[in-house]
């Protein structure tokens, strides 16, 4: 991958000013603690970087990630480069504010929680919801992620993206298809059939009480502590909820609970997160992610589908 010299046009290639890593162990960058080596792995400087590195790289493979809270890299690794954008796209500032409430611009790779204490902060309500969302502002956005009866589009008032040659755009929320877990380009659009990676959003919220919306967040973390089991490594929830039921009760009345293949296992405290118990593959989860799936299934009749994104190669090619 060049970061200097010229193009084909003789003209000077951008400079990268970002961090390369050649083999990078993706165990480190998931939630989940497993995973292969990514062929490459890029930490931009910033969204000008970000930007380069895209126009210096057009036909590269790419897979952009935030904390890795939503995501299954499987044993073989990945073939092509990994971005990551956690505390490289680290902006959160306040746009406007007046009586009535305001707007907030936070940055791709911001940790949703620090949307939330921001938004408190400043004064706002209806962003508490986003301290107990385990993941950056693109995650949130690209999933419509959400808990405690919120999501995240609820309160976009318009995106901030970058395609696939590196052009900057603004984007508003009627271009989406916007539902449960699922945000997606309207068929037709302009740039429809282009990759877009989300760099950042703008929140819009109404004025609040700044102790209420604190008081709201510990609460959460609290019910967090209480209900999940954060003392191991997990992905979050791992099932989308069917309609008019929760994927948690479904794999608890199948009995599966505490059901194990090799280091991963249905956690005991929560029935939809999947723990890593110290020495789990990637193929340990996804065969537990099926397994419970089938079982689901069989008993129920019900296809729960995941929320978490799985990833690379099964085995890594010799």
């Amino acid at each position: 991958m060049p970061v200097t010299g010229e193009t084909a046009g003789n003209a000077a290639a951008p400079i990268l000013r970002g961090e390369l890593r050649v083999n990078e162990p993706m165990n480190r960058h998931t939630s989940w603690r497993t995973g292969g080596c990514a062929d490459r792995y890029y930490l931009p400087a910033d969204l000008d970087d970000w930007v380069n590195f895209l126009r210096a790289s057009p036909h590269e493979p790419l897979y952009v990630i935030g904390l890795g809270s939503n995501l299954l890299v499987r044993d073989g690794g990945l073939r092509g480069t990994v971005v990551a954008l956690h505390a490289r796209l680290n902006d959160v500032r306040l746009i406007e504010q007046n009586s009535s409430g305001g707007l907030i611009y936070a940055a791709a790779g911001v940790a949703c929680a620090k949307v939330a204490r921001f938004a408190a902060k400043h004064h706002f309500a209806g962003a508490e919801f986003l301290a107990g969302i385990p993941g950056t502002v693109g995650g949130a956005l690209a999933m419509n992620a959400g808990c405690y009866g919120s999501e995240t589009w609820e309160i976009v008032q318009q995106v901030q993206v970058v395609d696939r040659s590196g052009q900057v755009l603004i984007r508003q929320p009627s271009e989406y298809a916007i539902g449960y877990r699922s945000v997606q380009r309207h068929p037709g659009s302009a740039s429809a059939l282009e990759t877009e990676w989300f760099t950042g959003a703008y929140f819009r919220l109404p004025s609040g009480d700044q102790a209420q919306a604190r008081a709201r967040i510990k609460q959460l973390l609290a019910q967090r502590v209480v209900s999940q089991p954060l003392d191991q490594p997990n992905a979050g929830s791992v099932f989308r909820n069917p309609p008019g039921d929760h994927a948690a009760r479904l794999i608890e009345a199948c009995g599966l609970k505490g059901c194990s293949i090799g280091g991963a296992m249905v956690s005991p405290k929560h029935a939809n997160f999947i723990v890593n118990t110290g020495n789990a593959s990637a193929a340990d989860i996804e065969a537990l992610i099926m397994m419970v799936q089938g079982r689901v299934k069989k008993a129920t009749g019900i296809a729960l589908v995941p929320e978490v994104r799985i990833i690379g190669d099964a085995r890594r090619l010799s």
